[in-house]
């Protein structure tokens, strides 16, 4: 179902609040989701830009001009809808700045479990806020591009950096625990086995931590392909997991609805269980029987997930031998054989 939000962010255009924008203006939607509705009379070409793969080819399949990074810029309008990383947020209004026109409208909206709130006041801090309308559980606001808007921008892209994780990997806000090693991710990779070789796959690669370990540990390595949803993310891994003997490949593919052409001696994974807020086991299945599908007879998965997850059944009826290889009082790492 999509979000009220996206309601939120269109009203203050339906409320007359803001002039409709007519043909021949351009418009682009910071962090589009599936299922919004532009109001009648909202006739600029709009184009979206969403870097989390099943939103675009949700978008897509509904006939809309979807790309993972914006290219242009000059926009007359920029639309931004707030999601649940404030720093992110914080990065998609610089960007929005950046973007649009001298003069331009930026609109900005999000619910209250995005912390909505607390933006508006940031962003008061830093310019001037035209108005403000709260609707449809969430608030939207907006402001024009101005130098003080320009030097706002300066400050939000200081303010969230890129970082550096244990001096060696590079992350951006946004990404999938972005300030630290996940710590299932760290049972997984203190529990992979010495004799991990031949072709390797890491489902759900994130910004390629547990695949830069495997290229240190991994033996007689013929090939390592990253899969992930988040594009920015997997852009990251580019620069995360290093090249030896084999050139990593690097995919940004939805498991679920995509499938993986190779086939593999390895898989390993860590795979979400939340689609936004909302826990989501079914993600997790999705996944386990795409790692099935994608290894050679005889090959084997090696996957993390919160203890609590009823994962067991599916391991045991996509494979023909499962076992529990670590447990600590939040993850279990299971050993799985096709």
């Amino acid at each position: 179902m999509p979000r009220d939000a996206l309601k939120t962010l269109f009203y203050p255009f339906e409320a007359e609040l803001l002039a409709m924008p007519g043909q021949g203006l351009r418009a682009l939607f910071i962090g589009a989701e599936p299922g919004f509705r532009k109001p009648q009379g909202f006739d600029a070409r709009l184009s979206l830009v969403q870097g989390f793969r099943p939103y675009v080819l949700a978008l897509a399949a509904a006939g809309h001009d979807v790309a993972a990074r914006a290219e242009d810029d000059g926009f007359d309008i920029i639309l931004v809808l707030a999601g649940r990383h404030r720093g992110l947020n914080e990065l998609r209004v610089a960007e929005a700045i950046e973007r649009v026109a001298p003069g331009g409208l930026i609109v900005v909206a999000g619910g209250k479990e995005d912390g909505i709130a607390s933006l508006r006041k940031r962003l008061a801090g830093l310019l001037e806020i035209e108005d403000h309308l709260p609707k449809y559980h969430g608030t939207a606001l907006w402001f024009r591009r101005t130098a003080q808007a320009d030097a706002a921008a300066a400050t939000l892209r200081a303010d969230n950096p890129e970082m550096l994780v244990e001096d060696r990997f590079r992350t951006a806000p946004g990404m999938f625990s972005f300030e630290r090693i996940d710590v299932g991710s760290r049972l997984l990779v203190d529990n992979l086995p010495s004799d991990i070789k031949g072709k390797v796959a890491d489902f759900c690669a994130g910004w390629g931590y547990v695949a830069a370990e495997v290229v240190t540990r991994a033996k007689e390595l013929k090939a390592l392909d990253l899969f992930e949803a988040d594009f920015e993310a997997l852009e990251a891994a580019k620069a995360n997991v290093p090249a030896t003997s084999v050139q990593p490949g690097f995919h940004w593919q939805d498991l679920a609805k995509e499938p993986v052409e190779r086939r593999y001696d390895v898989v390993v994974m860590n795979p979400p269980f939340h689609q936004d807020r909302d826990a989501d086991p079914e993600i997790g299945h999705r996944m386990i029987k795409a790692a099935a599908a994608a290894l050679k007879p005889g090959g084997r998965l090696f996957m993390v997930a919160n203890r609590h997850l009823p994962y067991p059944p599916v391991l045991a009826q996509a494979f023909s031998s499962v076992e529990e290889i670590a447990v600590d009082n939040a993850f279990r790492v299971y050993s799985a054989k096709r």
